[in-house]
This record gives C-alpha cells, structure tokens and sequence, in this order.
C-alpha cells in the first residue's frame, strides 16, 4: 500500500505514515483512496510524518487535520512530526480556520402539527389562488357570452375535435369493457338465485346514471385536463402568454374559455356514447353467460328503466367539464419557468380533477337521492 506520495508501514499495533514530495489539491484524491483503505482494527498508535514533504496546500492541510481527528475520535494516539515551519504554519492556519468556522446546524426534524399547520395553510393559499381563477373565469364568461360576436367558434370546434372526437375510441372501449366486466361479475351472483332478468335492471341504473358519467369523466381528465395543462405550461414558458397580453390579447378569452366551453358541450355527448357501449358490454355478457335474448334485453331494459336516469347521467357532463377544464387550464398557468413544472403541474391537474370529478358526482347522488329523483 505504497505510492509516490505515502509510504505505509505497520509495525505491530503502530502505523507509519510517511508523507512525501507535494500535497495538494491534485494528489488529495488518490491519498485518500489509500487512507480509506486502511484497516484500524487492532491500532494504538498512528505517526504521521510530514518530514519528507516538500509543498503543503491548504487542502492538503485540511486532509491532513481531518485525518488527526479521525484517528482520534477512534482512540488512537496520533503523533505529527514535521521540522518545516512553513508546513507547521499551513497546518495551524487550516486548524484555526476550521475551529472558527461554525458548523451547519442540523435541521431540526418537524412536529407533526407543525407540519400539519403549514400544509393546511399551504392548501389554503392554492385554494384562494383557484378561486381568483374562477373569478377572472366568470368575469370573463359574462363578458363573453355577452354578444355572438366575442364566442371564437373556431377555436371552440378545433377543441371538440381534440377533446372530444379522438377521444371516443378510447372512450367507447373503456365503457364496453366496463358494462362487459360489472355483467359478468353480476351473472354469477344472479344465477344462483334464479334472478337472471334482474341484470337489466342493475345494469341500467348503474351505468346510465353514475358509472357511464364517472368513467367518461374520468378518461377526460387524464387524456384532455392533462393536455390542457402541458399546452398552456408550455405556453407560459415560451412566453407566448405575455406576447399575446403585451398585443393587448386576453389570453381568457382566447385559450381558456374555448377550451372550457368546448369541453362543456361534448362530454355529454361522449357519455351517451358511453351509455350504448356499456349497456352493449352487458348485453352481450346477459346473452351467452344468462341466456338473455338482445330483445328481451330491450324489453326489459325499455320497461324497468325509467328516463330520468339517463338524464341524470348526461346532466353530470357539463359540471364535471367545468371541473376537468378549469383545473387543468389553472394547473397551466400555474407552471414556473422550467420544464419540471410542466410535469409536477400536469400530474397534480390529473389526480386534483380527478378527485373534483368524485366529490361532484357524490355531493349529485346525495342531493338527487334527497330530493326522490
């Protein structure tokens, strides 16, 4: 374990280290790679010998003290020689240096209600932020429904094609596959019992009135909330924003209330087209799992289900775009200047419009289930 700088030699429970030529910053690095290495188990005794070196940095200083107190924190009598001044005034240079230095406090680890109470009031100022948003969101919303002339209908139909015609293939399969998993998984129970025709009915209610809504509501958030976020995120960065502000454009009234009214219109028609694909899904289940004939199906379904469960399903649309939209255009523009935030905003729109989506959908089953409907 010798180099051309350090020469070990162990002599029983004491280690020679002799130190030679220049220490410097450049020679730090493979010193300590051999230092590291060696083994203290068993020693009493370290000498280090600074007589053979010629050229002492202050870093080299600092390694060299660091390494006298290593040693003794381990209990280990650690002796320095050294007969040039110049080397001993470097050493006791580094050592004063390091004494009135004051160490970094360590940080104090949180109380539990400390960090409760500043999340509470960290929520607390993101929801205040959100509803200056949906003030600025309704001033304009009156100003621009105001007169025909202000609705951008171009912008409005681009945005239905985006939002809402792409989107229903996936739609479209997610609810078949839905109605197709709830019908199988509700076939098995009904056959015991003998209530096979009773799947109609449990199918009908539950997907016309909460499980189309939900799940269309759902994949919204995740394909278009996000796409809004990453779209205006990426806009603020540019600072395409402050270029339109700066030729006197609202950006309101340009990117968010066509987004946003361009989703009120056809998530609704993206959860009829949820409907028929779910209640397809369980009516192809009701006919080889239950023996339901497609007509008797219809029947059945034409007779249980009253239509107010479908409207009470389609009327969940618009609020719940509303949600999806506002949240993901206010993620937006929360975004900061860095490409990091346009992801941290665009997961927090996803799983914030998410939550919003379920909160809404409880707080409709609550009050239409008071009010008899």
């Amino acid at each position: 374990m010798n180099s051309s700088n350090l020469t070990l030699s162990l002599k029983g429970t004491e280690l020679l280290m002799n130190f030679s030529k220049n220490l410097d910053l450049y020679t730090i690095a493979s010193l300590e790679k051999q230092t590291d290495a060696i083994a203290t188990i068993g020693l009493k005794k370290i000498e280090i010998n600074l007589s053979a070196v010629d050229i002492l940095d202050t870093a080299a200083a600092l390694y060299i003290n660091g390494l006298h107190r290593y040693y003794q924190r381990k209990n280990i009598e650690v002796q320095l020689k050294c007969s040039n001044e110049n080397i001993n005034a470097t050493l006791h240079l580094a050592h004063e240096q390091t004494l009135k230095s004051s160490p970094l406090k360590d940080k104090l680890e949180e109380a539990f209600f400390e960090k409760l109470g500043k999340s509470v009031y960290l929520n607390y100022l993101g929801l205040l932020s959100f509803f200056n948003f949906l003030g600025n969101l309704f001033a304009t919303k009156l100003h621009y429904l105001k007169s025909f002339k202000n609705i951008r209908y171009k912008e409005i139909a681009f945005e239905i094609n985006e939002t809402g015609i792409k989107a229903l293939p996936i739609i479209a399969l997610t609810s078949f596959l839905i109605g197709l998993v709830v019908a199988y998984q509700s076939a098995y129970q009904l056959k015991i019992y003998g209530a096979n025709i009773f799947l109609v009915d449990m199918l009908g209610i539950s997907i016309l009135r909460e499980l189309a809504p939900l799940i269309t509501a759902i994949v919204i958030a995740g394909r278009s909330g996000s796409a809004f976020t990453a779209q205006i995120g990426a806009m603020k960065i540019t600072e395409e924003l402050d270029a339109m502000r700066t030729m006197g454009f609202d950006p309101y009234i340009f990117l968010v209330m066509p987004r946003i009214i361009a989703l009120m219109i056809v998530l609704p028609l993206l959860i009829f087209v949820a409907d028929m694909m779910g209640i397809l899904g369980g009516m192809l289940v009701a006919n080889m799992d239950l023996q339901i004939s497609p007509s008797l199906f219809l029947d059945r379904f034409i007779e249980v289900i009253a239509i107010k469960h479908f409207f009470i399903g389609i009327i969940k649309g618009p609020f719940f775009a509303f949600l999806i939209a506002s949240i993901g255009i206010y993620r937006g523009l929360m975004v900061k200047n860095d490409t990091q935030s346009i992801g941290f905003n665009t997961t927090k729109s996803v799983v914030e419009a998410i939550f919003a989506v379920i909160v809404c959908d409880a707080l409709f089953s609550i009050a239409f289930t008071n009010l008899g409907i």
